[in-house]
């Protein structure tokens, strides 16, 4: 039987996270871009995705509609106070990374933050954290090109060049602007499983999981979506993923050299052939504890990761848990 026929739909499985409700601080010369990975995510109707999807909002500091880049105008929901009630709060970058926010935004973050919500940046919007001390003694990051003024402004902070997002308990980080998507789907990933953050990913046409600890660049990017070429090479390996796969095989696949196809491998994933597999494999074991019952040798073999000791230990290294652990947090 087909593994999609084995998985439950997610709507037969709805989760409920403690407070749904996702709100995107909003203000003069806002970043359009950045909100728009934002309202993407968090923004749109999914049914699909159970009756327990998130609210989302957008506040200003007074409540009053505010004007964003190229011309563009929002009228926002609520002022600054609405962001204390919110379970994760979303500063899509900020207008000046030279510009202190007014005390009044920072306050409110402060609370929001005390009170248990989730305060999440964009790229630039990592300014307006460290600015309210959410950052001082942890990790951070935002995008390359603002390394050398966040780490002198904010020598309390260790700066983390090249991820692409980073998760210090309730503060989440990430970097240059596309790398939000990333930083937003894992939140989807980890409120609500990883069949939904695929669900999303599917809908944005993007990647569904890249690691935060991957680097920010990648020199081409790969569309799955091209009827040939690089794309179609992953496709083949996504479709034999249980199966022993070697640098030799898949550089025939791709009409390549071994070292060509390790080198181009790299410039279109930013991760090594071994380690983008072992990230699939996790991806796919993730899948099968959360929505199957099966045991974990089976897992491990429907996966490609062999056996359920090297289970144990992909498990541990990305995730931190164990499979038990995880099936128990997230599992039918």
């Amino acid at each position: 039987m087909p593994l999609i026929e084995k998985i439950m739909p997610i709507s037969a499985r709805p989760r409920r996270v403690p407070n749904p409700l996702v709100a995107a601080l909003m203000y003069d010369d806002f970043c359009v871009f950045e909100f728009a990975c934002v309202a993407e995510v968090f923004g749109l109707p999914r049914p699909e995705a159970g009756p327990n999807w998130y609210t989302f909002k957008t506040a200003s500091l007074r409540g009053r509609n505010v004007v964003g880049q190229y011309g563009t105008r929002m009228a926002v929901d609520m002022d600054v106070h609405g962001l204390l009630d919110a379970g994760t709060v979303i500063v899509p970058g900020w207008r000046n990374p030279e510009e202190r926010p007014p005390e009044a935004l920072l306050q409110a973050l402060r609370t929001a933050h005390a009170r248990g919500a989730r305060i999440v940046s964009i790229c630039s919007g990592a300014f307006v954290l460290a600015e309210a001390g959410l950052l001082d003694g942890g990790r951070a990051t935002t995008h390359w090109r603002y390394r050398g003024a966040f780490e002198q402004r904010y020598p309390g902070v260790t700066f983390e060049p090249n991820v692409l997002y980073v998760q210090e308990g309730t503060v989440i980080t990430s970097a240059g602007s596309a790398a939000g998507i990333d930083m937003c789907l894992h939140l989807v990933r980890s409120d609500f499983g990883v069949r939904a953050a695929n669900l999303v990913a599917k809908r944005l046409v993007v990647s569904p999981h890249r690691e935060g600890g991957q680097s920010q660049f990648v020199v081409a990017p790969v569309d799955v979506r091209e009827s040939g070429g690089f794309g179609r090479v992953l496709e083949k390996i996504r479709s034999r993923i249980d199966q022993p796969l070697t640098i030799e095989t898949m550089a025939r696949w791709a009409s390549l050299s071994p070292r060509s196809f390790h080198r181009r491998f790299v410039g279109a994933t930013g991760m090594s052939p071994g380690e983008w597999l072992s990230v699939e494999r996790v991806n796919l074991a993730k899948i099968l504890i959360e929505e199957t019952t099966q045991d974990f040798e089976t897992i491990a073999a429907k996966s490609g990761l062999g056996t359920a000791t090297n289970l144990r230990h992909q498990f541990r290294r990305r995730l931190g848990l164990s499979p038990r652990s995880f099936r128990k947090a997230f599992g039918l």
